[in-house]
């Protein structure tokens, strides 16, 4: 069974930094792609980053200069360095993989992040 498991949220004032983390309970490799989105109250969820198996690597333009999606083979975790965070970042995070072989998508359980103004 595949797991995600995301840390790394909490509450950080307007232009502060957070680093979440993606802990996958297989190789990190066996994802086609990964990727970061997020759902703030009220609000579809929203694409946030993603990082295919090949390296290949897009952001939505709100983050754009401000979030850097990356990973660690050896350690098979996925993470997403946020800057200057602003309130409008706040939301709950949610780490997602499709599996090479399955095509399945999976998903984390979510963090919280907390921008104040």
């Amino acid at each position: 069974q595949v797991q995600l498991v995301e840390s790394g949220g909490g509450l950080v004032q307007a232009g502060g930094s957070l680093r979440l983390s993606c802990a996958t309970s297989g190789s990190i490799l066996s994802f086609n792609y990964m990727g970061w989105y997020r759902q703030a109250p009220g609000h579809q969820r929203e694409l946030v980053a993603t990082l295919t198996r090949g390296g290949s690597i897009n952001y939505t333009d709100s983050v754009k200069g401000r979030f850097t999606i990356s990973r660690d083979n050896a350690k098979n975790t996925l993470y997403l360095q946020m800057n200057s965070l602003k309130p409008e970042d706040t939301a709950v995070y949610y780490c997602n993989g499709q599996s090479l072989l399955s095509s399945r998508e999976y998903w984390g359980q979510g963090t919280q992040v907390t921008v104040s103004s």
